[in-house]
């Protein structure tokens, strides 16, 4: 059905009278992978206005006026979404997150962004950074500042007091720092008031924390364990949904993923002990998994360089969950649950090796084209956005990325992009693509 919509709407775009103005652009796709349909196109045109896709007609037409972008020789495929990003991201040890400061978090995501956009992801959900810093680089990019993707922000995440999004634990309490407070929710009040400073302060999504977190030395990985209340999960999603702001819910813990998926999350990141009970509810409830599961690899590759004292150490809890998280990833996408990419992407993660993580999806179960979809057209639903990102359509910014050879042949085509396109404009050209003005 969607291979029909899609040869369908070329069609359609075919038989409208596409005006050309002069700064109008034209790509000549020798492959294109739209992000909607089951199948590539062949020899096809993407005409340019402004920042927008106007048409997508058979044949390489060559209107009068425009730039023609010559891909007749590549892949285009839809810029990349990357669903679980922290950028800004203050990532270290102790002396690290007292002595560092946002200033120093905004400078470092000025590099960090441009990486991620040069690697291709054009558009990204930036799940946790201190202070504001990335809505400060948002806002940076959408004025022109820096170069970096588009960018949806839930500043501070958010949780109980102990639990992984406590920025003070394991520290005097004599030391503070102004924003430490707006990463704690106890209760449902206390919820309901951080999401609406949220909102105020000008977040996109929410993140939540109801389980511990797999990186923390002695956190605890128990299958078990759950951190919020129910009524407090609650009132954090209806709160933001009342407030048009999906919620992210980090959740290793099967007790976790399911209480957050029956409170209505958007979407569950990790998801280590999700079983078939979980599956149901996801797909009952519409609910994303980001699975991230280039993070648990790089940890558990490197247990034995970086050992931690005090325990449970990250390398333990990693290499003794890194299977049976491998194998709650090929049994969901075997179940049918609505996956999108993201890769928990800072530190372990190079800002420019997000796409490293397509080869594990595919090795775990996903065809290349599911991987391709995870990371475009699914990855632009969960940010509520199919209408402007994620595809090649008519009305959709021209966010095109482009790569030499075939990613459905070998999806890790994808880890060495030759072309971006981010709302029109050109930012990389690997390859050469010749440009021309007729």
């Amino acid at each position: 059905m969607r291979l029909f919509f899609g040869v369908a709407l070329i069609a359609v775009s075919n038989l409208i009278a596409v005006q050309t103005i002069a700064g109008d652009k034209v790509i000549h796709a020798g492959n294109l992978i739209d992000g909607i349909s089951d199948s590539p196109v062949h020899n096809v045109s993407i005409i340019i206005k402004g920042d927008k896709i106007v048409s997508v007609s058979p044949g390489f037409q060559t209107p009068e006026g425009a730039e023609v972008i010559d891909l007749r020789q590549s892949t285009v495929l839809p810029g990349l979404i990357e669903a679980h990003a922290h950028v800004a991201y203050r990532r270290g040890g102790m002396s690290v997150r007292l002595t560092g400061n946002d200033m120093s978090d905004a400078l470092a995501g000025v590099g960090q962004v441009k990486k991620l956009l040069m690697s291709g992801f054009t558009s990204i959900r930036n799940l946790g950074s201190e202070g504001g810093t990335d809505l400060a680089l948002k806002l940076a990019i959408k004025r022109g500042d820096i170069e970096g993707p588009r960018m949806w922000v839930s500043l501070e995440y958010l949780g109980p007091t102990g639990g992984p999004s406590d920025p003070q634990n394991g520290i005097d309490e004599g030391w503070h720092h102004d924003h430490w407070g707006s990463h704690i929710i106890d209760g449902k009040d206390e919820a309901i008031k951080q999401i609406r400073l949220h909102k105020r302060r000008g977040a996109d999504v929410i993140k939540i924390f109801p389980s511990g977190a797999v990186g923390n030395s002695g956190d605890s990985s128990d299958p078990s364990q759950k951190l919020m209340t129910d009524e407090e999960i609650k009132a954090v999603v209806d709160t933001a949904h009342s407030l048009g702001m999906p919620v992210a819910a980090h959740a290793h813990s099967k007790s976790a993923i399911d209480a957050s998926i029956r409170a209505g999350v958007d979407s569950i990141e990790h998801g280590t002990y999700g079983d078939t009970e979980s599956f149901k509810l996801y797909k009952s409830h519409g609910t994303y998994l980001v699975p991230t599961l280039l993070v648990p690899e790089l940890v558990a590759a490197q247990a034995d360089d970086k050992p931690v004292l005090g325990g449970p150490s990250p390398q333990e809890k990693v290499r003794k969950i890194v299977s049976v998280h491998q194998a709650m990833f090929r049994a969901a996408v075997k179940s049918g649950v609505k996956i999108a990419f993201g890769t928990d992407v800072a530190g372990l993660v190079p800002y420019d090796g997000s796409a490293r993580e397509f080869a594990i999806m595919v090795k775990d179960g996903m065809t290349p084209m599911e991987a391709i979809k995870s990371a475009t057209y699914n990855g632009a639903e969960l940010l509520r956005a199919t209408h402007s990102v994620g595809s090649v359509q008519p009305g959709r910014f021209a966010d095109l990325i482009a790569v030499d050879g075939d990613p459905l042949a070998d999806i890790r085509e994808l880890e060495d992009v030759d072309f971006v396109m981010k709302g029109g404009t050109v930012y990389k050209n690997k390859a050469g693509a010749s440009s021309l003005s007729n």
